[in-house]
């Protein structure tokens, strides 16, 4: 397992905590993305349009436009996601072929869905979403640990494009 940087770690952490923040003051944790510059020290934040799919390939390439623009090192993305609970993982494609989607099953659970694109690889987490204390409004998540991705695909990878370098990885 490769561990984040910790150059890479200090920009994530406060951003982490912020959510877990968002979450614990009864709000919603709206989908963003942060695009950052490690030589300029400047991160742009993007709020995604999830609506559909064809808001959600806008979102995309509105990232990987200002990465491209801001010549960016990293991309970090959070948003709220339906998972399988551990013991339903295994029956991952039955459940989304029976319902339609994780998201259409009795399994769901919601989740804090994290990615760091850097040019060195791609580092995910995932923690459970619960409810904090008795509180019906007001959610909170555990600890986020993240590990090395070195094959994600979908809409929202590859959002550095092919010359994004970060300089030393460590």
């Amino acid at each position: 397992m490769t561990a984040m940087p910790p150059k890479y770690l200090a920009v994530v952490t406060p951003l982490v905590d912020k959510a877990r923040e968002i979450l614990e003051s009864g709000e919603s944790l709206q989908p963003f993305a942060f695009i950052g510059n490690f030589e300029t020290g400047r991160i742009l934040p993007v709020l995604l349009d999830t609506r559909d799919d064809r808001a959600k390939d806008g979102s995309a390439a509105a990232i990987r436009l200002a990465a491209e623009q801001t010549q960016a090192h990293f991309v970090f993305t959070i948003m709220e996601a339906w998972a399988l609970p551990k013991d339903k993982l295994h029956r991952h494609g039955e459940i989304v072929l029976k319902y339609g989607s994780i998201g259409a099953s009795p399994y769901r659970i919601d989740a804090a869905a994290f990615v760091l694109e850097t040019s060195y690889g791609t580092w995910l987490a995932q923690a459970t979403i619960k409810p904090k204390g008795y509180s019906k409004k007001k959610r909170t998540f555990g600890q986020v640990d993240f590990m090395f991705g070195d094959q994600v695909e979908g809409r929202f990878g590859g959002l550095l494009g092919a010359g994004a370098d970060g300089g030393t990885l460590h």
